[in-house]
């Protein structure tokens, strides 16, 4: 029997046939629905904007004092709360202030949007398990799909700018702060739920005032990992009009500019690194009061 060494496969003629329907459908919804879509997400854009004014008009020493203090309240130590002042006045003086405070507020936005959504989800998750069966696989392929095929329905729906960035950036960040919400809440010691069962507490008592609190030094873990993702996203969101610190690292790739590259990049982790060390600082200070 002669067995042939190419896969089977439709001809081509019927994958463009396929392609060309998928593309003619999702261009007729997004002529259709872009415009209350649009809408529906100007009160977010308006907020985002806003929030990017507040920090590009603050003097800077302000945003030092409160960065630094900030870093401070949450993990009691005078190095970090130095290094994270020293660092960013490093940013400053080379000349990335301005991107630098366009990004931050587009991590600070796009990260209240994935706690205000996420943590719901993972309570939901963590009450059902049929609703953790069906939304895991999703999670699945939003963490595994290449992040840059996040960019193409977001920007064929809304375009170019800041609300389809944000949007984008949600999407890849918000699976970290759902997953280890559903876990925190169902690694609660069942001897603290059995005791607020014993004080007669509804089911609602017993989500507020056992299960979150006991669960929030793994809610910081996910808060902090979708933090992360999120300065990952931004970066490659530059592509779509984000602007931030970004823009000038593909702009550096597109022209070979090396050090504009390099002091950009290096921005981006000294921002990474801030975060991740006052979130991982103030997990730990909830996981000693625990």
């Amino acid at each position: 029997m002669f067995w042939s060494s190419t896969f089977p496969q439709l001809s081509t003629e019927t994958l463009r046939t396929i392609s060309r329907a998928i593309d003619q459908g999702y261009l007729s919804f997004s002529r259709e629905m872009g415009p209350g879509i649009e809408a529906f997400f100007n009160p977010l854009l308006h907020f985002l904007v806003w929030f990017e004014y507040i920090l590009l008009d603050s003097p800077w020493w302000l945003i030092l004092t409160a960065v630094s203090g900030t870093a401070y309240l949450a993990s009691k130590r005078w190095k970090l709360a130095l290094g994270v002042l020293l660092s960013l006045a490093a940013i400053g003086y080379l000349g990335m202030w301005d991107n630098t405070m366009r990004t931050m507020a587009m991590i600070l936005v796009s990260t209240l949007l994935s706690i205000l959504v996420g943590i719901p989800i993972g309570i939901f998750m963590s009450r059902s398990k049929r609703g953790q069966n069906v939304i895991l696989p999703i999670l699945d392929v939003m963490q595994t799909m290449p992040s840059f095929v996040y960019l193409i329905p977001v920007v064929m729906l809304l375009g170019i700018g800041k609300v389809p960035g944000l949007i984008a950036v949600v999407i890849y960040a918000i699976s970290p702060v759902i997953r280890l919400t559903n876990l925190g809440i169902r690694l609660v010691d069942k001897e603290a739920l059995e005791a607020a069962d014993a004080f007669g507490a509804s089911r609602f008592q017993k989500l507020m005032r056992v299960q979150l609190p006991l669960a929030l030094p793994t809610i910081m873990a996910g808060i902090n990992q979708t933090i992360m993702m999120a300065l990952a996203m931004v970066v490659i969101a530059s592509m779509i009009g984000v602007k931030g610190l970004g823009q000038p690292v593909l702009q550096a790739v597109t022209n070979q500019y090396f050090a504009l590259g390099l002091f950009n990049g290096a921005a981006v982790v000294v921002l990474a690194i801030i975060f991740d060390r006052i979130t991982q600082s103030f997990g730990m200070r909830l996981q000693r009061h625990r």
